[in-house]
């Protein structure tokens, strides 16, 4: 009678390493479809933007090896947008081929939960979500900024060329900065400098400068010519003019204009994309506590989609199981055609969920995570559902 309990506790300390077999088993299976179906898009990608761009190649007389090297600076970006669908498509691929020969119903059968076999789908979920989130936030802008010294490698452009900026409010300071041109390179500004601001009496300083050089706690400004209002409909009096003006109170640091320079920049294309960095983001709306309605909502809207859009990697996978599992001899290509149909969808409801955020008809953080709540919980009502 001691035969039984034996075999029991042979099969209990066999189950850890059985479970590991399959695990690699699994991942073997879903990682061969993965890179296959990331290298096809990422080639598609490539080449509809070099056919697509042909002139501005010509434009900028790029060589062989500029053109490769272009190409190499576009992946990250290329890479955020088809991972998601390529995590997607291998998925259902690989779970259609092992419900089509019933091995996900022989280990549920065998007692092996649903849950405890897609581990390491989640698992896969998960690192493409950081490695997403990490192309998104550091990769992606370093390879834009790449891409674009590429395109101006013949074009005869200094690295310290001036940005053209018109200016900016410092809402807790209550300053406003107007100017021309601001050098990066050595936090240089120039070309007919404002700046207003009002003092605790309620009156308004008006200064007026030719140049201007940071120097750490503040600003120096040369030919200065200064004035004052003791209201705003009070008359501008003369105040000051002199050839050099240390402003030790003057906070704003050339990261301040910077981060003010890239936000305008980045709102200037495609306002709608969610192309704005975190950091950028979260430091502008630090500044401007008090923006006007319409735009905090912009802005929150892709913050919040910024942090949404790397989970959608993890979504997939949620949704991607109930699909791929159901049993039966299916056609390997119905995989491709669930994957379209989902993709589509997501799509469509993450532009109407941006669309309305933006807008003002949805908080700015249900709209942004709208697509991912809408399939996390899609999947988890299927997942329940299947046998």
């Amino acid at each position: 009678m001691t035969g039984r309990p034996d075999l029991l506790t042979s099969l209990r300390a066999a189950y850890p390493a059985l479970m590991r077999l399959l695990d690699r088993y699994f991942l073997r299976e879903l990682l061969a479809p993965l890179v296959y179906c990331l290298g096809g898009f990422v080639v598609f990608w490539i080449s509809f933007s070099l056919f697509t761009r042909l002139d501005d190649l010509q434009e900028a007389k790029l060589h062989l090896r500029d053109v490769i090297e272009l190409c190499v600076a576009w992946t990250p970006e290329c890479l955020v947008t088809v991972l998601p669908i390529a995590l997607l498509l291998a998925l259902l691929y690989a779970l259609t081929h092992h419900a089509r020969y019933n091995e996900i119903t022989a280990l549920r059968a065998a007692g092996v939960s649903l849950w405890r076999l897609c581990l390491p789908y989640f698992l896969v979920g998960f690192v493409a979500s950081v490695a997403l989130f990490a192309l998104n936030e550091i990769c992606v802008p370093r390879s834009t900024g790449w891409a674009e010294r590429i395109l101006n490698r013949y074009v005869h452009k200094s690295d310290d060329a001036p940005n053209q900026f018109h200016g900016f409010a410092d809402a807790r300071a209550s300053r406003i900065w107007i100017f021309n041109e601001y050098r990066p390179q050595t936090a240089e500004m120039s070309g007919s400098i404002v700046v207003n601001w009002t003092l605790p009496n309620g009156s308004i300083r008006k200064l007026y400068a030719d140049r201007a050089v940071y120097s750490k706690p503040g600003w120096t400004f040369f030919n200065v010519k200064e004035f004052e209002q003791a209201s705003e409909t009070a008359p501008v009096v003369p105040f000051l003019q002199t050839n050099e003006l240390a402003m030790p109170d003057f906070a704003e640091t050339p990261a301040v204009i910077e981060n003010e320079i890239k936000m305008n920049e980045y709102q200037s294309l495609h306002s709608r994309k969610l192309n704005i960095p975190l950091s950028i983001l979260w430091e502008y709306l630090r500044r401007h506590p008090n923006l006007p309605p319409a735009e905090a909502g912009q802005l929150l809207t892709k913050l919040y989609g910024r942090l949404a859009a790397p989970w959608t990697c993890l979504v997939v996978v949620l949704i991607a199981i109930p699909f791929g599992v159901a049993s039966g001899r299916r056609n390997l290509f119905v995989g491709v055609a669930g994957s379209v149909f989902i993709c589509f969808t997501f799509f469509v409801l993450q532009q109407v969920g941006l669309a309305m955020g933006q807008g003002g008809q949805l908080p700015a953080w249900l709209a942004a995570w709208l697509p991912n709540m809408f399939f996390a919980v899609s999947g988890l009502l299927l997942m329940a559902r299947v046998r």
